[in-house]
Order: structure tokens, then C-alpha cells, then sequence
């Protein structure tokens, strides 16, 4: 019963911070039907969300103890293996992360209208903290060797990195407007166009 309890509350934990992240990176659009106490409901949401992502990794680490025991598909009989994937993946996805929070600043938890367009890594692709912070999901799950959340956080990052970034930049481009649209053309949304630098 633990077990289904805990997945259950992992799905409605990433639907909810989808949910609630998406909302948040839309401070323009909210503005334009909530005025400017849309900028403080932008960073309530985000850290709201922020509480779900915790509640889901929580879930993550659980299910190593709890699983299912019909999904319980391991990597690897030696856990060192999905360990040492983990790592692999973890550590670039931290530093890409810590980068894009450093230059984004305060606007990474409190979007203002006062922010300017960010440089640094912002400067190669246009979502550092995106491309740093959701494939944790799936370097956690190699981490407690579960083959069944490895395949199901890559399907829910799959398919909620683009609705993400689609609502995102719409309000960037609304907020920024002729100026973000050419820095998009030079600029990859998650990898650099090196032959535009």
C-alpha cells in the first residue's frame, strides 16, 4: 500500500510543480489580466512548485525502499552501475544549473520587471537552468537503480520541457519583445548554436 501511495502522490507531486512553474515563468501574460500583483504570485508559484519538486525526489528515494513490485526493474544487478550513470549525469547537470541560477540572479526565484536580459551562460543557450535542473530527475532514479522512474521521469521531462519553454517564451518575447526575438535566432533554447558564435 506504501508503495502506491508514494507513487501516487509522485505523479500529482510533478503535475503539480509543472503546473505551478509553468504559471510562474508568465509574469507579463498574468500581468495583463491580474496587474502588477502578478509579479508576486509568479514567485509564489515558483516557490510552491519548488516545494513540490522536493516532495518529488522525496518520492524517488522512497520508492528504493517501497517499490512497486511489478516496475521494480533494476538497471543492473551491481547498483554501482546506475551509481556511477548518476554521477555522470548529475554533475554537469548541477554546474549547467548553478550557472544559469548565478546569472540569472534574483530573478531565478523572483521574477521583476525591472530585470534586464541575462548574459553568461545566457549568452549560449537560452535555458541553462531547465537543461540542469529536470534531467536530475533521471540521474536520481539511475542513482537507486529503478530502470521503471528512469524511463518514467524522462517521458514526463520529454514531454514537459517544450510546453514549458513554449509558455515561457512567449512571455519573454512579450516582455522583451524585438530583442528576444533576435537573441532566439542566434541563441539554442538547451544547446549552443556554436556556428553562430
Amino acid at each position: 500500500m506504501i508503495e502506491w501511495i508514494n507513487f501516487g502522490v509522485f505523479i500529482l507531486s510533478m503535475i503539480l510543480m509543472s503546473y505551478l512553474y509553468t504559471l510562474s515563468v508568465q509574469p507579463v501574460t498574468r500581468s495583463e489580466k491580474y496587474g502588477n500583483k502578478a509579479w508576486k504570485q509568479c514567485e509564489t508559484f515558483r516557490s510552491i512548485g519548488g516545494i513540490f519538486e522536493l516532495v518529488a525526489i522525496i518520492n524517488i528515494i522512497v520508492w528504493f525502499f517501497y517499490p512497486i513490485e511489478n516496475f521494480n526493474w533494476k538497471i543492473s544487478s551491481n547498483p554501482w552501475i546506475g551509481i556511477i550513470i548518476s554521477i555522470s549525469m548529475g554533475v554537469p547537470c548541477v554546474i549547467i544549473m548553478l550557472k544559469g541560477v548565478k546569472d540569472a540572479g534574483s530573478e531565478t526565484l523572483k521574477p521583476s520587471p525591472d530585470t534586464k536580459m541575462y548574459g553568461g551562460i545566457y549568452n549560449y543557450i537560452r535555458h541553462p537552468q531547465t537543461l540542469g535542473e529536470f534531467p536530475l530527475f533521471v540521474a536520481i532514479a539511475f542513482g537507486f537503480n529503478s530502470l521503471f522512474l528512469v524511463i518514467f521521469s524522462a517521458i514526463c521531462i520529454v514531454v514537459y520541457i517544450p510546453i514549458m519553454i513554449h509558455y515561457e517564451e512567449q512571455d519573454l518575447t512579450k516582455r522583451f519583445g524585438e530583442k528576444y526575438l533576435e537573441y532566439k535566432k542566434r541563441t539554442g533554447a538547451l544547446f549552443p548554436k556554436f556556428w553562430k558564435h
